[in-house]
């Protein structure tokens, strides 16, 4: 297997300690997910994992363009560059899932993260470029930023047409989530789960704690976009959100998102939906699962862990994919 084992981490406290255990096993890059309603600042962590790793690839995934100004977000590379070195970091920007909808807002126009792309690019290699029709342009001095022009890989996150042309406009690859996308040199696909024990039941809670976020997507994914069909139980599922009014109920769907399970979702998150998902799968299982995702063109795995015990879920994952 070709595939390059990479990790995701639903941007926490910890996440910088936990980059540093990806690097020393292995792990060739770790994307930092961008949701400020959920998780602690991209930014932050990013660089705080600079300073504690040596090798591994680092950079958000992915950023989405109303959250922040360009010159914001180009200031912000320059610092990890700065601290990791241009090689290595890479760039991810998407339309936006849980970074637009814990906000109540429905995901950016692919014609506005095409501009943003193109704002941001032109601002790292130091080029004039214009937003909220103003002139902008990077004026850091020596010491205040890493020199430009600087040049970082760019990922776009994507699954439909409109994603993917962007992508092959202006983009080095493509992050999909639970779905490669073929055609391009670098394909990333985001995973969840965990690996099982020998004889361990999938609906154990040490099971449901570290996988059940990636059912739970699921539903988040299909209950924004009415395709509850997608989802086991779907319509039941989504009624247990019919007691939260309309103008608060985005919060309560999101809660916990790619975290934990919280205790709407909790019923219908069983050992049966996690494996029938691939969610919970043997150390061969998840090898023949990472096959078939290499079959159908990713050339990266990016394995997003949850739970209490990270540490394990990093190990026993990479553990899994070498045997």
């Amino acid at each position: 297997m070709t595939l390059t084992m990479s990790c995701a981490f639903n941007t926490s406290l910890d996440s910088h300690e936990h980059a540093h255990i990806a690097e020393q096993l292995g792990y060739r890059h770790a994307w930092f997910f961008d949701s400020p309603p959920l998780y602690a600042d991209v930014w932050a962590q990013l660089c705080r994992a600079a300073e504690r790793t040596e090798r591994i690839g680092l950079g958000p995934g992915v950023l989405v363009p109303s959250l922040r100004h360009p010159m914001t977000n180009a200031a912000a590379i320059a610092q990890l560059v700065s601290l990791a070195g241009g090689d290595r970091v890479a760039v991810g920007v998407g339309s936006g899932f849980t970074g637009r909808l814990t906000l109540g807002k429905r995901p950016v126009p692919w014609t506005e993260v095409e501009r943003y792309i193109r704002v941001l690019q032109a601002l790292l290699r130091g080029e004039q470029a214009e937003w909220d029709g103003a002139v902008i342009e990077m004026l850091q001095y020596p010491g205040f930023g890493a020199s430009r022009p600087i040049d970082v890989p760019f990922v776009v996150g994507c699954q439909g047409p409109k994603g993917i042309a962007v992508a092959e406009r202006n983009a080095d690859g493509v992050l999909g989530a639970a779905q490669p996308i073929s055609g391009f040199d670098w394909s990333t696909v985001l995973t969840f789960g965990t690996v099982l024990d020998a004889g361990e039941d999938p609906g154990s809670e040490r099971v449901i704690a570290a996988a059940g976020h990636g059912a739970s997507v699921t539903l988040h994914f299909a209950a924004e976009f009415g395709r509850l069909d997608i989802v086991p139980n779907g319509e039941q599922w989504a009624a247990a959100y019919d007691d939260v009014p309309d103008e608060t109920r985005h919060l309560a769907l999101h809660d916990g998102h790619l975290c934990a399970v919280n205790e709407r979702d909790r019923p219908f998150v069983t050992g049966e939906v996690l494996a029938a998902g691939g969610l919970a799968l043997s150390p061969a299982g998840w090898r023949e699962k990472l096959a078939a995702l290499e079959e159908r063109g990713a050339t990266e795995v990016a394995y997003q862990p949850a739970g209490p015990d990270i540490a394990r879920e990093l190990e026993t994952f990479a553990d899994a994919v070498r045997s």
